[in-house]
């Protein structure tokens, strides 16, 4: 039996600086993962409990407020509009669709797939359970004559918070239309702009108000403190999200129904969101600050959970430092070859705990 070989689970490797930052005498401030801390709202918590009475099994294509929801959100929220009804599909949270989506669109050996080249680890492990070969590359230039099957687009990025202009994107999608190419875009950070207004890989602006060739991500575990219930989206282009949802029929990969009740109303509650907004609006502030006033430089960021930091110095340096200041973060090594000198700090840490890196910092 042939084993698929994959990379280690990087945040493992971050045991022994761990111990170190939470030996310190205020304990860890842990901003390695972003892993949401604040409080699901009550109005999700209370369309999570409204169902659980129901005994049926859930329906794998959502359903059709859950499918409204979502492209009321993406109309109001991100200027995306004339999605299809039936180009919506739920996930169990988003990492397991980016997962197996090389593998659900049939691509596999002889098939290359582009990740950017700083990138979320799971894309590159999607590629390897596709049994499918990496390049990592930013632009289509760097191609050359080569035909992929597929391009992962991530804007915001985890890690770098890079937002892609307009141009970037619509050239992308004009380059792998006419070479019969999917374009898959991680938009999880998508409501998440501080000082650049991100925009989907759906919006008219970038596609021409096409959905062909091109399929959006989306999660609200970011966005809506959902990462313990596992609620995200697939959109973009019907024939695709129908083959989708063939295959996750067959394989049993449905969203629990309560869980599509929350996302109901997390998808309709913007006020919710606003108030998240302003919760990582402050932290990344005084972060940011801070960081930049103690030697550090603080690279792109302008959206998203993260802030890309340096000292221009190896990134495990870094990571020491601050450990032994009680400060847990990820080396930019996790995330690709070029983020040897980086690390990435999250937001997503309570007000105090941010205070209290600040305050670390500081002295």
């Amino acid at each position: 039996m042939n084993r698929i070989a994959l990379p280690d689970f990087p945040w493992d490797s971050l045991a022994e600086v761990k111990a170190t930052a939470q030996a310190h005498p205020g304990g860890v401030v842990d901003l390695s993962i972003g892993t949401p801390v604040d409080p699901v709202p009550d109005g999700i918590r209370e369309a999570l409990a409204s169902v659980s009475e129901i005994p049926g099994y859930p329906t794998t294509h959502g359903i059709p407020a859950l499918r409204e929801a979502a492209r009321g959100a993406l109309s109001r929220r991100h200027g995306v509009d004339g999605i299809e009804p039936d180009a919506v599909l739920p996930t169990i949270g988003s990492k397991e669709a980016v997962a197996w989506l090389p593998r659900l669109l049939g691509f596999g050996p002889g098939d290359v797939v582009v990740i950017p080249e700083l990138a979320y680890p799971t894309y590159e492990v999607g590629v390897l359970l596709a049994g499918a070969s990496i390049l990592r590359a930013d632009s289509t230039v760097a191609l050359g004559p080569q035909k992929p099957a597929m391009i992962w687009l991530n804007s915001p990025s985890n890690p770098t918070g890079q937002v892609l202009p307009v141009e970037h994107l619509r050239k992308v999608v004009e380059w792998a239309r006419e070479r019969d190419v999917v374009v898959v875009s991680d938009e999880c950070y998508l409501a998440l702009g501080w000082e650049a207004d991100p925009l989907s890989v759906l919006h008219p602006d970038v596609c021409g108000g096409r959905t062909d060739g091109l399929i959006a991500v989306h999660s609200l575990s970011k966005s809506a403190n959902l990462a313990s219930y596992r609620a995200g989206f697939l959109t973009g282009d019907p024939r695709l999200i129908k083959q989708l949802l063939e295959i996750r029929k067959h394989a049993g990969m449905i969203v629990p129904r309560p869980v599509q009740e929350a996302m109901v109303a997390a998808l309709t509650d913007d006020e919710a969101l606003r108030t998240q907004r302003e919760r990582y609006a402050r932290r990344r502030l005084v972060l940011r600050k801070a960081l930049l006033d103690n030697g550090f430089r603080v690279d792109h960021s302008e959206a998203g959970l993260y802030l890309w930091a340096t000292r221009d110095e190896d990134a495990a340096t870094t990571v020491r430092w601050l450990a032994d200041r009680g400060i847990l973060v990820a080396p930019g090594t996790f995330y690709g070859p070029k983020g040897g000198k980086h690390v990435r700090v999250a937001l997503t840490a309570t007000d105090e705990r941010v205070d209290a890196a600040v305050e670390r910092l500081t002295q």
